[in-house]
């Protein structure tokens, strides 16, 4: 399972979605260019230590990450088509939150093979990046131990 960061631009949540694929054991890839230097002092006051318990792997560019990529990519969106949690995840999807003021271009959700949403109360507008990504993750992970605990 493996996360990816489209052209973050705070710091603070890259950081927050370090430690999280750090304590999940999922990749993190980064498409830049990132809104800030990848060294930025808040980035790392979030990571802590974790930035060297998480494979990062950035890369220069949307067609970059294109041409590195395997498995289906799955977009967190608020206009996703699919709930969440209503999703059949695969050991190999790539869990991707866009900017955090802008989301991905179009075309990025075209490109997607799945568009998911995280239901909100009336009225909320969208969750924070990290925070989303932790939600879509946990339930990947359940769904591939549950897969993993029934082949046994």
């Amino acid at each position: 399972m493996r996360l990816a960061l489209f052209q973050p631009d705070n710091p603070q949540n890259a950081g927050a979605l370090v430690r999280l694929a750090a304590c999940f054991g999922a990749r993190l890839d980064v498409i830049e260019p990132c809104g800030f230097p990848w060294d930025d002092r808040r980035l790392k006051r979030v990571a802590m230590d974790y930035v060297g318990l998480a494979p990062i792997v950035r890369h220069a560019s949307w067609t970059a990450f294109q041409a590195a990529r395997s498995g289906r990519l799955v977009l967190l969106t608020t206009t996703g088509t699919v709930r969440y949690d209503r999703f059949a995840f695969l050991p190999d999807d790539i869990l991707m939150v866009g900017r955090e003021s802008a989301g991905v271009p179009a075309a990025i959700h075209q490109a997607a093979d799945a568009r998911l949403v995280i239901p909100m109360a009336p009225g909320a507008r969208s969750l924070n990046v990290a925070t989303a990504a932790a939600i879509a993750l946990a339930e990947a992970r359940r769904q591939a131990e549950t897969l993993s605990e029934a082949a046994e």
